[in-house]
């Protein structure tokens, strides 16, 4: 599996590809897989590759914090679609120099045939087979107490209980904002048909003993 050469057009259109349907390169948030990928691009792809280039301005947004996202950083190789040689791999032994995956000119060249058509309809077959794309965002919200007294801790639970169909938590931190307060900024990834903004805000604001108010800091369909 990988993505080859993330420098030039080809591995490009492959990331564009795979992240056509996803919104990260694991999982369904933010990770050091994200980040292994991203340090590899040696400039924003063009905008031709729109799904590699929503990607990477996004992953852009966290480099600051890109050591706290979760997960172990692996060799690039290991992440992207299967069946894609690394380029930088060691080149294979001698022996292996004269393989033909369909076989030597020797071999009937109908079964050859018959191969290769029995491989396009089994790729055919799982294509059909992909679920259609549903639409997310990635929302990064900014929640305020009421004093420097709040119980931070207490306000974010309540935040995380808030569970909806569609609805997936990410990370969170405390932002000092003046005077001893401070807020709770905490992403999420959202299904836009199933949750708005505007729901959020009404159940995190519901929270009237810890919560003064909520305030959308970043949006990004994805």
């Amino acid at each position: 599996m990988g993505f080859g050469d993330l420098r030039g057009p080809a591995g490009l259109q492959l990331l564009d590809g795979y992240l056509a349907d996803r919104s990260y390169v694991e999982g369904f948030v933010p990770s050091q897989a994200d980040v292994a990928v991203f340090e590899a691009i040696s400039s924003a792809p063009s905008a031709q590759l729109c799904h590699a280039l929503r990607w990477y301005n996004h992953i852009k947004s966290f480099q600051k914090d890109k050591a706290s996202l979760p997960g172990v950083k692996k060799p690039l190789a290991q992440y992207g679609p299967a069946g894609v040689a690394d380029s930088t791999a060691a080149p294979a032994d001698d022996d292996d120099d004269d393989m033909d995956l369909f076989g030597s000119d020797e071999e009937d060249s109908e079964e050859v045939a018959r191969l290769k058509e029995a491989r396009i309809a089994e790729y055919s077959a799982k294509k059909s087979k992909k679920p259609a794309l549903i639409a997310k965002s990635s929302i990064l919200l900014d929640v305020k107490p009421w004093d420097d007294e709040t119980d931070m801790a207490k306000l974010e639970e309540c935040v995380r209980s808030i569970q909806l169909e569609g609805l997936l938590w990410g990370q969170s931190k405390l932002v000092p904002v003046g005077y001893g307060i401070r807020k709770l900024q905490i992403g999420c990834v959202v299904e836009d048909e199933k949750v708005g903004t505007d729901i959020l805000e009404e159940r995190i604001t519901g929270f009237e003993d810890y919560v003064q108010s909520m305030d959308v800091a970043a949006f990004n369909k994805i």
